[in-house]
């Protein structure tokens, strides 16, 4: 399923995995638009980003431009990370990070960067506001892993990857361990 910059196109009732975009595509670049409209549309696409982020291997966020769909949309789920403090699934339409605290370096990656890791530095407690999936404003507050993955997500909404917050690709940037 695909969206345009107006509106949601296709019906389904079924969910879908949705090809992951990879770096150095371009299309990760581009700044997302916000969404408008809140309808079974918008909900049927966050089911199939869902599912996407689900089938990647230890994933725990994906955001829509990363499927190809510039729009301000992601999903964070540290829920299944041994003693991370969380909110759950957070389905987060429009986020805005309105408070920044603190400072914390650590290692990340990003379904769009399979290949990779890297050291980045980000805040350590975050408050964001956002809608959810129906519409409905959303206030949270949260800290380290789960504050880590939701702006990793939002950067994506706005064309950044984690290589781009690195100090040093020299330094900071690791080949990822492949299972076996």
């Amino acid at each position: 399923m695909w969206m345009n910059s107006t509106q949601w196109s296709g019906e389904h009732s079924f969910m879908a995995v949705l090809p992951v975009l990879t770096y150095p595509d371009s299309r990760l670049t581009g700044v997302s638009k916000p969404v408008e409209r809140f309808d079974s549309a918008l909900r049927d696409f966050i089911m199939d980003l869902e599912e996407t982020m689900r089938v990647g291997p230890g994933s725990v966020g994906i955001a829509a431009p990363q499927v190809g769909n510039l729009h301000r949309i992601v999903i964070v789920d540290v829920s299944e990370k041994k003693g991370v403090s969380h909110h759950g699934k957070l389905i987060l339409v429009n986020p805005e990070i309105v408070v920044r605290q603190g400072s914390l370096v650590g290692r990340e990656g990003c379904l769009s960067v399979p290949d990779f890791t890297g050291n980045v530095s980000r805040a350590e407690r975050i408050r964001f506001r956002a809608r959810d999936m129906n519409g409905a404003i959303i206030d949270i507050q949260c800290e380290g892993y789960e504050a880590r993955a939701v702006q990793h997500e939002i950067d994506h909404l706005d064309g950044l990857l984690f290589l781009d917050r690195l100090s040093s690709r020299r330094t900071d940037l690791f080949p990822r361990k492949k299972k076996s």
